[in-house]
C-alpha cells in the first residue's frame, strides 16, 4: 500500500465528499478595462489570451496606469491566484506567480480563490487543469463559434475534496511531473533558438551575392520577380465549403492551413506569401497540392529559378515584405511589392547546391522540434494518466 492509499484508508475510508466549487472557493469576475488607457508598464491586465493551457502567456502584455490602482482595487490579483478563461477556449486555467504582479482581472476571465484551508490551491489547479474539466466546460458553454462559460455553472461544478493531507501528497507527485515538463520545454526552446540562429546565419551567407563583383565560376544575374515569375492571388472560399482533413489544405491568412477542401488550385512545391491579416508578408512553402485562398499570393513556377531556392531567398526578405504591409483597415501586402523584390539568380547547379545545404539545416531544426516535443508529449500523457488516477475518488454516501 503506497502513502496515498494509506492516507485514504486512514482519513476517508468510506469515500470523499464532493462539493460545488462555489462552496469551497470564491469566484471573481473581471473588470472592463479601457484599452485606450493602456500604457507601456504598470498594472498587468490579465486577458483571455494571457491564460494558456496550464500557464500564463508572456506575449503581447498589456498594462494599466499604476495611478488607477484604487479604481480597480476590487479586481487586483495576488500571487497563486487561479485564473480561468470564460470565452473562446473556455476552461483553461493558470496560476499567477509573483512575476505577473501587479495585475488586474479583465472581463471574461475568472479568478478562483479557496475560501478556507480545506482545499489546497495547487490541488485545485490540478483538478481544473484536467482534460475532463475542460471537456465539461466546453460542453456546458453557450454560443456557436465563440463559446462562453457561465460562472453560475462553474460555481455549481462538483469537485472531490479529500482531507488536506491527501491533497498535499497528490500535489507533490503531480508537481514533479509539471516541473519535469517545464525543464524539457526550456531545453527545447534553447536548442531550437540556437539551431535557428545557426540556420539563419548560413542561409543569409549562402544567399548574399555581390552583383558588382560576381563570382566568375558562378555568375549571378539579378532580376525582379516580375521578370521571371508571375504573382497569382488565390481564390476565395467560404468556411462552409471547408471539408475533412484528408482533403487538400487551404491557405488564407497564414502558413498553417485554414482548413481543407476537396479541390486544389496549386501544385506541390509552390512558394506562397500571405497578403492579408496579422501574418501579411510571411513566406511559406507547400510540399503538397493545395488550395490558395485570396489571402495568399503564389509564385508561378519557372525554369529560371528553383522553387525551393526562391523560397529560401524570400525568407531573407521577410522583414522587408512585412515592413511594406499597409495597415489602413485590414493589414494588406500589395502584389507590386512582391513583384519588385530583386532576386539573385545563379546557375541552376549552384541553386541546387544551396538548396541541398539549406535543406539539411532545415532538417536539423525540424529534427529537434520533433524529438523533444515527442518526449514532452509522452511525459504529458504520463502526467495526465497519473492525474486522472490520483484525482478520482469514490463519492462518500
Amino acid at each position: 500500500m503506497n502513502k496515498i492509499e494509506q492516507l485514504i484508508a486512514k482519513h476517508c475510508p468510506d469515500g470523499v465528499e464532493h462539493k460545488p466549487l462555489g462552496e469551497v472557493s470564491s469566484i471573481l469576475n473581471g473588470f472592463a478595462f479601457k484599452s485606450d488607457k493602456y500604457v507601456d508598464k504598470g498594472i498587468r491586465v490579465i486577458r483571455i489570451s494571457d491564460v494558456q493551457k496550464s500557464k500564463m502567456s508572456d506575449k503581447d502584455l498589456k498594462f494599466y496606469p499604476i495611478e488607477l490602482e484604487k479604481e480597480i482595487k476590487n479586481y487586483l490579483l495576488y500571487e497563486n491566484d487561479l485564473v480561468m478563461s470564460l470565452t473562446g477556449n473556455v476552461g483553461r486555467v493558470a496560476m499567477l506567480s509573483k512575476s505577473d504582479l501587479p495585475a488586474g482581472l479583465n472581463q471574461r476571465v475568472a479568478c478562483i480563490r479557496p475560501k478556507n484551508k480545506s482545499i489546497s490551491i495547487r490541488f485545485l489547479f490540478h483538478l481544473l487543469d484536467s482534460n475532463e474539466f475542460e471537456s465539461n466546460a466546453m460542453d456546458n458553454a453557450t454560443g456557436g463559434g465563440q463559446k462562453n462559460m457561465s460562472t453560475t455553472w462553474f460555481s455549481k461544478y462538483k469537485i472531490p475534496v479529500p482531507p488536506i493531507q491527501v491533497q498535499e501528497e497528490i500535489v507533490k507527485i503531480l508537481d514533479k511531473f509539471t516541473e519535469l515538463e517545464a525543464e524539457l520545454e526550456a531545453e527545447l526552446e534553447a536548442e531550437l533558438e540556437a539551431r535557428e540562429k545557426q540556420y539563419s546565419h548560413y542561409r543569409d551567407a549562402l544567399l548574399s551575392f555581390d552583383d558588382s563583383n560576381p563570382d566568375s565560376k558562378s555568375p549571378v544575374e539579378w532580376k525582379n520577380i516580375s521578370e521571371f515569375s508571375g504573382v497569382q492571388r488565390g481564390k476565395r472560399l467560404t468556411k462552409d465549403l471547408l471539408s475533412e482533413q484528408n482533403s487538400f489544405p487551404v491557405f488564407h491568412g497564414g502558413i498553417e492551413p485554414l482548413g481543407y477542401y476537396d479541390q486544389k488550385n496549386r501544385e506541390a512545391n509552390t512558394v506562397m506569401v500571405i497578403n492579408v491579416g496579422a501574418s501579411a508578408g510571411t513566406v511559406g512553402y507547400s510540399n503538397v497540392d493545395f488550395w490558395a485562398s485570396d489571402g495568399c499570393f503564389c509564385l508561378e513556377k519557372t525554369n529560371t529559378c528553383l522553387d525551393k531556392y526562391l523560397y529560401y531567398f524570400l525568407l531573407t526578405k521577410e522583414h522587408e515584405l512585412k515592413s511594406k504591409v499597409r495597415f489602413a483597415g485590414i493589414p494588406t501586402l500589395d502584389n507590386s511589392v512582391l513583384e519588385k523584390i530583386k532576386v539573385p539568380i545563379p546557375p541552376l547547379a549552384e541553386q541546387e547546391r544551396i538548396v541541398a545545404i539549406l535543406d539539411k539545416f532545415d532538417s536539423l531544426v525540424n529534427d529537434i522540434s520533433v524529438g523533444l516535443p515527442a518526449e514532452i508529449n509522452a511525459r504529458r500523457k504520463q502526467y495526465e494518466y497519473y492525474r486522472e488516477k490520483l484525482l478520482t475518488f469514490p463519492e462518500a454516501a
